[in-house]
C-alpha cells in the first residue's frame, strides 16, 4: 500500500481562498479535477509526489487536531510568508530531529510545517 492522496474539508464556496492559501501561499501546484468530480467542487494540488485535495464539505467544522504535516525546503522563508499573509502560526513541543510549526488554513484547519533539524535554517 502507498498514500496517493490527503483531503482537508473547507466550507462551501471555499475554492477561491483555498487558491489563494495553497497556490499563492504555499506555493502548491494546481491539479486539474476530473470533469466528473469538478462539479463537486473543491480543489486538488500536487504535494511532492502525491496530492492534497481540497474538498467540499456541507456540514464543515475545522480540524484543530487532525492535520496534514508537510515537509519544507524552508521553514523561516514559509513562516515569514504565512506571517506576511496574517495566518495564525505557533509552535509546539519539539519533535526529535525536526525542526516544525503549525499554521492554520483560511478556514482554521491545522496544518504542520516540518524541516529535517540538520538542514534547519534558523
Amino acid at each position: 500500500m502507498q498514500l496517493h492522496h490527503v483531503m482537508v474539508a473547507i466550507p462551501a464556496g471555499g475554492e477561491a481562498k483555498g487558491r489563494e492559501f495553497y497556490a499563492g501561499i504555499l506555493g502548491l501546484a494546481e491539479l486539474r479535477k476530473p470533469p466528473n468530480l469538478a462539479r463537486r467542487g473543491g480543489l486538488w494540488f500536487t504535494l511532492g509526489d502525491r496530492e492534497l485535495h481540497l474538498g467540499i464539505d456541507p456540514e464543515f467544522r475545522p480540524a484543530h487536531k487532525a492535520h496534514v504535516a508537510i515537509v519544507v525546503e524552508s521553514l523561516a522563508e514559509l513562516r515569514t510568508r504565512l506571517e506576511g499573509a496574517q495566518a495564525r502560526v505557533w509552535t509546539d513541543e519539539p519533535l526529535p530531529g525536526m525542526d516544525r510549526f503549525y499554521a492554520e488554513d483560511p478556514f482554521g484547519n491545522r496544518l504542520e510545517f516540518l524541516q529535517p533539524a540538520q538542514t534547519a535554517d534558523r
